[in-house]
Parts: C-alpha cells; structure tokens; sequence
C-alpha cells in the first residue's frame, strides 16, 4: 500500500460532521472509490456492546453496505471510526480486529483543539503505519 490516500473533500466532511453528531460514542462507517481515491462514505450504525470506547458494524448492515459498494462500481478502500475519548492512533483492540489489511483505517477526532482531526492508517499483521491524507 502507497504512503498516502487521497479522500475528497466532501467525503472528509461526512465523516467528520458523522463523529460530531456521535458526540460520545464512536461513530463509524466504510470508504469506497475507485483507482485509489475514496469518493463516497457509507455511514453505519454502532453495534457495539460499548459504543463508547467501540465500534462495529452489524454483519446484516455490513453486507447490505458491500452490496451497495459494489453495485455502485466502486471498491471498499478504507474503514473509518471517531475516537471521542482517547488517542487518535489505532488501540490495541483496532489493530487486532483490522481484518482488511489492504483498507486504510480512518481514526476521527470530534473533541474540539484535537491536534489532528483527522488520521489514516495502514494495519497489517499488527502493526499499524501511518498515512498522509491527500484532499481532492
């Protein structure tokens, strides 16, 4: 996987403004596009036991969302999730469940003056590295 990812602007908004409505719990959702750059986000609902401090997208909604991926002809390109408390890295628990190694992993800050809003990784064989977001 390249050292970067390019998202559109739009898309980057959708997420962020899917976090801020989240406030205290973790918002989440997958990334599609085609040739590399994300064009559309697919906003899920939180399954999680704990939705404060995790995420997860029921399987029934998760396959409905990658039908939908591919019906529109575009390809799952990265995950994304907010991270209302804590750091804005992959915990432990994200990389142990990163199951699409060739998915960047997007981490969203809500929390106003995070330092970052908004971070990309790559997680393979658990490690997470990360990316440099190009805006389109």
């Amino acid at each position: 996987m390249p050292d970067s990812i390019k998202i559109e602007a739009v898309t980057l908004a959708q997420m962020s403004a899917h976090a801020r409505k989240s406030a205290g719990e973790e918002c989440c959702g997958l990334l599609a596009g085609r040739g590399g750059q994300i064009m559309r986000a697919f906003l899920a609902t939180n399954a999680a036991k704990d939705p404060a401090t995790s995420y997860e997208i029921a399987p029934k909604e998760l396959f409905h969302m990658m039908r939908e991926i591919r019906a529109a002809g575009l390809e799952l390109l990265g995950i994304y999730h907010s991270h209302p408390v804590g750091l804005d890295e992959p915990s432990a628990r994200d990389i142990e469940r990163a199951f699409y190694p060739d998915a960047a992993y997007f981490i969203i800050s809500p929390r106003a003056g995070a330092e970052q809003a908004v971070r990309a990784f790559t997680i393979r064989n658990g490690r997470a590295a990360e990316l440099r977001i190009q805006v389109i």
